[in-house]
């Protein structure tokens, strides 16, 4: 689901200043666990720091344990949706409940 309307954020400090940062998509997997999704066109350094907040938000409620499971991944090319979705899907089934485990980005090999 597109994040534009639920108003779902995660602040970040970039700088010295407290900004709110809006994930692209919040996708709910077929298992009921919930995959964030970036999409970016190219990196920057506000990006990474971005990216940093996030996968620490991931790791808190994933140790909290009352949300189900999230992780994160960034996707720099549209035609590798598809699989980072198939990924994400599969990552969720082999890995344990563990915070560290569950919030590594889904990367391609």
């Amino acid at each position: 689901m597109k994040n534009n309307h639920l108003g779902f954020a995660i602040l970040y400090n970039y700088q010295g200043v407290i900004r709110r940062y809006f994930p692209d998509f919040i996708i709910k997997l077929k298992n009921g666990d919930h995959l964030i999704l970036e999409t970016k066109g190219q990196d920057s350094e506000q990006n990474k720091t971005k990216r940093a907040f996030l996968d620490e938000w991931c790791r808190a409620i994933n140790q909290h344990g009352g949300f189900s499971k999230w992780l994160w991944t960034v996707s720099f090319d549209p035609n590798d949706l598809e699989k980072l979705l198939h990924d994400a899907n599969n990552y969720t089934k082999q890995t344990p409940s563990g915070p560290c485990r569950t919030t590594r980005p889904v990367t391609l090999p």
